[in-house]
């Protein structure tokens, strides 16, 4: 990560809280990088994420949308820090395996929102099946974009490596190519640790 921020990147993303907790003290002096929590965030971590992470981009439930609402209040009340930046995960494609939110479902969601005055929603995410042809996540992307553009958010959180270049196609602002700039990398333990 030091030498991608030597190299001019200031967005990171991080798949996992317990992971980027070890991290962070040791990149506390990047002072203008932006940390981004990627992957799927569970409520009971919403305090330490809200500590660690500039963004969000997995909120799905109405729980996790308050979880993160206290903890970004108590966060401004003690740090000042402005609005935790969230992005609401939409789950577009039928796999179970898969988060977020029906695509129906996002206007309760997206209501609950407008109550969290320490939160700013500014945008959604999808992740699509994977496959090794991109063209295969096009509808899910334009499907997003169309939700985005229906409710007024201007970013989108979608592509990864092997689609990124579709997704930009289909509008996306936010794209997540860890593997393509750092290379495939271990699971992490079931502790988030990486073996």
């Amino acid at each position: 990560m030091r030498a991608a921020y030597q190299a001019g990147l200031r967005e990171f993303g991080e798949n996992y809280v317990q992971e980027f907790l070890g991290k962070s003290p040791e990149l506390s002096d990047l002072a203008d990088a932006r940390f981004h929590l990627i992957g799927h965030l569970q409520s009971n971590k919403a305090r330490v994420a809200c500590d660690l992470f500039d963004v969000v981009h997995t909120a799905d439930s109405v729980k996790l949308l308050q979880r993160l609402e206290s903890a970004a209040a108590e966060r401004t009340s003690k740090l000042g820090k402005p609005q935790l930046e969230v992005l609401v995960e939409v789950r577009l494609s039928l796999e179970d395996s898969k988060s977020g939110v029906r695509p129906q479902e996002l206007p309760a969601l997206l209501a609950t929102a407008q109550q969290c005055p320490h939160l700013a929603v500014t945008g959604l995410m999808t992740m699509p099946p994977w496959h090794a042809d991109a063209e295969h996540s096009r509808p899910h992307f334009r499907e997003l974009a169309g939700l985005a553009r229906q409710y007024g958010l201007p970013k989108l959180s979608m592509g990864m490596s092997g689609d990124f270049e579709v997704a930009i196609e289909e509008g996306a602002t936010l794209v997540r190519v860890g593997t393509a700039l750092f290379g495939s990398r271990p699971k992490p333990a079931p502790d988030g640790s990486t073996p």
